[in-house]
């Protein structure tokens, strides 16, 4: 999976995460239902801000989801999914850009792609993505020319850039690109008047993905002798961050002058974990509503960035945070502590109330049935293989232990993202704290 913008999941709170599920595995059924199996490979993170865009504008519709079936990266659980135009055009763009990205590879000749015969099959690969992706763009009224016309024009610019040559110069084939799908879903959800904001939205993510792409690869490209444009232009990375700055705020007014429906997913995505991609590419850690180093320092208070902040009055104690669980006994406002010398186990451990023995598992003076035995060590490995094939060990919420049969979470689910960076749900229109949303 690839893309700038990659949320936590613990950051999409109330709905929004299962929003963006129900777009991203959209994106990838529209991709197999349209262009085949090997299509899903595409599947992006930020070729769905196209489906969520359209989805934002257009009002709500009963056809507008769809129940899919068990995935191995959804645990093999059923889900939501959203269909329609919206997927199809995310779907037919994120083919068109995926050429561009590995006809920009074999032109390097980056990694295995040096090689001539694996060179010959990529370029057959790229050029049925670029059909396909024409296709899929005709059959929701898009015409991928200027996507493509965007990929022709950029090797052309980037031989023709030097020292001095404007960075924004090199990134102006992305920008159009982007702005053309963008504006793109004003008109799939009726909404016209959104395509000028949209369009300029945009033009400015086009330009942050050009940068960032920059920005993290610049050391590997230097490295490897192959062309950067930061390194190209002599622009300096004060001069990117100042650029990415400015597009960022360009996002956030762009939006605001156009109508949705429902804007929370795109509000999020596009403006504050489109702000913490910055961050990440650039190696700053900021919370947007209260810096306290800097412009891009960590919260007041933590000493280091992700770290909880003093007084937060939704900081969880545990283990990791160096609190102890609480000791049974009276008073400690357990309903299952026994009084003795031991220590009360971690919630969802043996004899917890949710784990085996507890109330909830039907043991330990529940009346329940019985705890469930662990299995044995030829179960258990077999088990263990099918949770790893299936991504359950990684993807899944919650997963039970192949051996010891108790409920664990999911290797994704674990972050130190510490919630909206431990300050506040910013997530509802930023009602908590000025955050000049």
């Amino acid at each position: 999976m690839f893309g700038i913008v990659r949320p936590c999941a613990h950051r999409l709170t109330g709905g929004l995460k299962s929003q963006w599920t129900a777009h991203l595995c959209g994106l990838c059924l529209a991709l197999r239902g349209d262009h085949g199996q090997f299509a899903r490979v595409v599947t992006n993170y930020d070729g769905l801000l196209i489906s969520v865009l359209t989805e934002a504008q257009s009002p709500r519709a009963a056809d507008g989801r769809r129940t899919a079936g068990p995935c191995p990266l959804r645990g093999m659980r059923t889900a939501s999914v959203a269909t329609g135009e919206g997927a199809r055009l995310a779907a037919a763009v994120s083919l068109v850009l995926a050429s561009a990205k590995m006809q920009d590879h074999l032109t390097d000749g980056d990694g295995l792609l040096a090689r001539r015969p694996l060179a010959v099959a990529a370029r057959r690969v790229a050029a049925g993505w670029n059909r396909a992706g024409h296709r899929g763009g005709s059959a929701v009224g898009f015409d991928t020319a200027v996507l493509l016309d965007a990929v022709d024009r950029q090797p052309g610019i980037e031989a023709l850039a030097g020292p001095g040559t404007p960075l924004l110069t090199v990134t102006e084939p992305t920008e159009t690109a982007t702005a053309a799908a963008f504006a793109h879903t004003a008109v799939l959800a009726g909404r016209p008047g959104n395509a000028a904001p949209l369009a300029e939205a945009g033009r400015l993510f086009g330009r942050l993905a050009h940068l960032l792409d920059a920005v993290e690869d610049q050391s590997a490209d230097a490295a490897a002798g192959a062309w950067n444009p930061l390194t190209a232009t002599g622009t300096p990375r004060s001069e990117a961050r100042r650029l990415a700055d400015d597009a960022l705020h360009g996002i956030r007014l762009a939006l605001r002058e156009a109508e949705f429906t429902d804007a929370k997913l795109a509000h999020q995505l596009l403006v504050h974990e489109l702000a913490r991609s910055v961050d990440r590419a650039f190696g700053t850690a900021s919370c947007g509503h209260a810096p306290a180093q800097g412009a891009f320092g960590p919260p007041q208070g933590a000493p280091y960035p992700g770290a909880p902040v003093p007084g937060n009055p939704y900081a969880q104690p545990g283990p990791q945070g160096g609190t102890p669980y609480p000791q049974p006994g009276p008073g400690t406002g357990n309903p299952y502590a026994q009084p003795g010398p031991y220590t009360t186990p971690a919630p969802g451990g043996p004899g917890g109330p949710a784990g085996p023995g507890g109330p909830e598992d039907g043991g330990g003076g529940g009346g329940g049935r019985p705890p469930r035995r662990p299995r044995g060590l030829l179960a258990g490995c077999a088990v263990a293989l099918g949770l790893f094939c299936t991504c359950q060990v990684c993807c899944a919420d919650q997963y039970e232990g192949p051996w010891s049969r108790q409920q664990r979470d999911g290797w994704c689910g674990n972050c130190d993202c510490g919630g909206c960076d431990g300050c506040c749900d910013c997530c509802e229109c930023c009602e908590c704290c000025d955050c000049s949303c």
